[in-house]
């Protein structure tokens, strides 16, 4: 067993650049692990020849990012607030919040995936799921959600490796998942015979196995996590609610505009909807970087914001965006060269072809301004002020959605749909690129050293008052 050891905070001197690159591309190689077999489970399935296995991965994938979102903005909370304890050299209270966290996410996880289990069906419904493609979508979720809490222990182990600088072994976690995942999938899915139920049953192992990797190391290599307790749980509660609650609001909205935009694509039928759900896997491989960025950067600003390093807070932030910026290019270019052999691959015809090729083109541009905003989100979480971010997330996701979702399905179709979905992203990415600029240029004035003071002073007039 290797021995614990305190951890450094490794962000506050070096290139800025060097780290959010490091940062982004290891953390994105483990994500990419986990899409690219989310991505082979959808051409295996496409394999067995039936449109309706393919919906119904669609209209369960949304739920289950609905679910997933609350385990996200734990991780969120985790992350941010051990970064900040380590920069600021508070290394006995990382542990306490780390131990916190994972306790709520654990009892959190459980309460939901029961309320959702009980309600299964409705909620399918409500997605536009019905007939054979609702009983399928249930039956796939039967199987994955009782793992929910595996799965936002794993999350927040992986948040505290990354919170730590060690973005490798929360890499290898989810490569390890994802090795596991690739292996069983065509063995449950076409040699035992399962179908769709073997590609479900080779999720919940991938999960366990991310749990184990993920925890093993955060404990043994950097004494991560502190024993918990109920007294510590109630104790940290407050300081992990201020940034956990805004960060899972904030991810509960990215769900909300996914079904908004699979119930307006419902109405043009299995072609559109299958098109969409493979548009749905390819897009966090292709993009993976992108995705990792609010994990990548949020320990590189929270460090430094906790050790008062706020010119360093500034130029993270700048270095993300011109990160993000070469990265689509580069991808969107390869993504367009490559559309007629990705829709080959899923023998796309009709309208799941057209919708592959609008991917391939100007919506792979367009996910600039999604890495915008998840870098603009990732500050917002590690400064203090994650209510910015469900601000925009929830902007963007509701009337950023609906209104341009029901313009763009009104002039050009299904395609119209997915356009008009992009353009709210990118007016609502402009507008976190001002309130970001608002609040780093507020971090140099002695007045606003500590943007948490605010809410630790509302907090505790309302704890005062039993609120």
């Amino acid at each position: 067993m290797a021995e614990a050891s305190e951890t450094k905070a490794v962000f506050l001197t070096g290139s800025l650049m060097r780290h959010v690159v490091r940062m982004s591309l290891t953390t994105s190689i483990g994500l990419m692990a986990i899409f690219a077999v989310d991505f082979v489970d959808m051409v295996f399935i496409s394999m067995l020849g039936n449109d309706a296995l393919a919906a119904a991965v669609g209209y369960a994938g949304t739920l289950l990012f609905f679910t997933n979102a609350v385990n996200i903005g734990l991780s969120i909370a985790a992350g941010a607030l051990v970064a900040r304890e380590l920069g600021a050299g508070r290394s006995d209270q990382t542990r306490t919040y780390a131990a916190s966290v994972a306790a709520l996410g654990v009892c959190s996880a459980i309460l939901i995936s029961l309320i959702v289990l009980l309600n299964l069906d409705s909620l399918l419904s409500l997605l536009g799921a019905e007939g054979e493609v609702l009983r399928l979508a249930a039956r796939y979720m039967t199987i994955i959600l009782p793992t929910m809490w595996v799965m936002s222990f794993a999350m927040t182990a992986m948040a505290v490796l990354r919170a730590r600088g060690d973005a490798r072994r929360s890499m290898m976690a989810t490569i390890y998942g994802g090795i596991v995942n690739a292996v069983l999938d065509p063995i449950l899915i076409f040699g035992v015979g399962l179908g769709l139920d073997g590609a479900a049953v080779a999720s919940v192992l991938a999960r366990i196995t991310m749990l184990i990797a993920a925890l093993l190391p955060a404990i043994r290599v950097h004494n991560g996590f502190a024993r918990p307790s109920p007294a510590q749980v109630i104790r940290d509660f407050s300081a992990v609610r201020l940034i956990a609650v805004p960060a899972v609001l904030t991810n509960v909205a990215t769900p909300i505009g996914n079904a908004i935009v699979v119930r307006e694509i419902a109405s043009y039928g299995t072609e559109a909807v299958a098109g969409m759900a493979i548009i749905g896997r390819l897009m966090p491989v292709a993009f993976s970087v992108i995705f990792a960025l609010s994990g990548a950067i949020g320990p590189i600003i929270g460090q430094n914001f906790g050790a008062g390093r706020f010119d360093r807070v500034r130029a993270a932030f700048l270095a993300g965006v011109k990160f993000t910026a070469i990265y689509v290019l580069i991808m969107a270019t390869i993504l367009f060269l490559l559309r007629a052999p990705i829709a080959g691959l899923f023998d796309a015809q009709g309208e799941t072809r057209t919708l592959i090729y609008l991917f391939c083109g100007p919506l792979a541009l367009a996910s600039f301004f999604n890495g915008v905003i998840f870098v603009t989100n990732a500050s917002f979480n590690n400064l203090g002020h994650p209510i910015y971010s469900t601000w925009i997330n929830w902007g963007r996701h509701s009337i950023g959605t609906w209104i341009f979702v029901m313009i763009g399905s009104q002039l050009a179709g299904a395609p119209g749909v997915l356009l008009g979905q992009a353009f709210g992203g990118v007016i609502f990415a402009a507008i976190g690129w001002v309130l970001v600029s608002r609040v780093t240029t507020r971090l140099s004035k002695p007045t606003e050293t500590d943007p948490f003071a605010t809410q630790n002073r509302i907090h505790a007039l309302f704890g005062r008052r039993g609120w």
